[in-house]
């Protein structure tokens, strides 16, 4: 039944994904939108644990701005970069409206999935200025959890489906979430 499911989940991706313009246009900002509420209901949920569990304010004023600055400038430029990438591109970054071809120029040069590299960090940087014990350590891991089931089930064989054996080495050499360091390191040498 698992893998039925999967099935018919990658198909209508990937038929909405290659389908008309307005299908497209109508799928894009529904998904956009139901992304966008699930990340609210995180911290919402996580300042509801927190409060419900009577954890404390893990940062007091100033140090919460002091320390959630750099996930926000970080999370924001990525995920902020990543979008515009997409839409130079002629695509978005939600998956029933992508670019018509494989995107490796930019963040994307360096991880396959930037904007919610990004998204992570300004999970963190939200836990951290709001000084929540849950959503930095509970719902922040399991968002991102989540997102790489979602990504290794669905939108990669879907991706594989769509872009072929480009994406397969891409895939092959590009990390998902976090670049490789010591790689890079290496090539600048």
């Amino acid at each position: 039944m698992y893998c039925e499911s999967k099935k018919k989940w990658i198909d209508f991706l990937y038929k909405t994904a290659t389908g008309s313009r307005r299908v497209r246009n109508v799928f894009t900002p529904l998904g956009a939108s139901v992304f966008a509420i699930f990340l609210i209901l995180i911290v919402i949920i996580s300042l509801s644990v927190d409060k419900l569990l009577r954890f404390p304010s893990l940062f007091t004023k100033p140090l919460n701005i002091i320390l959630s600055t750099p996930f926000f400038f970080i999370g924001g430029l990525l995920a902020g970069w990543s979008i515009l990438i997409f839409l130079k591109q002629k695509g978005t970054p939600v998956p029933f409206n992508p670019p018509p071809r494989l995107v490796t120029t930019g963040p994307y040069a360096h991880v396959r999935n930037p904007m919610l590299s990004g998204i992570f960090c300004l999970l963190f940087g939200a836990g951290v200025f709001l000084g929540s014990i849950s959503l930095i350590f509970v719902f922040t891991p399991l968002f991102i959890c989540l997102n790489f089931w979602e990504l290794k089930a669905i939108e990669e064989p879907e991706l594989s489906k769509r872009l072929g054996r480009d994406y397969d080495e891409y895939k092959k050499r590009t990390p998902m979430f976090i670049p490789h360091v010591k790689r890079k390191l290496d090539e600048a040498r």
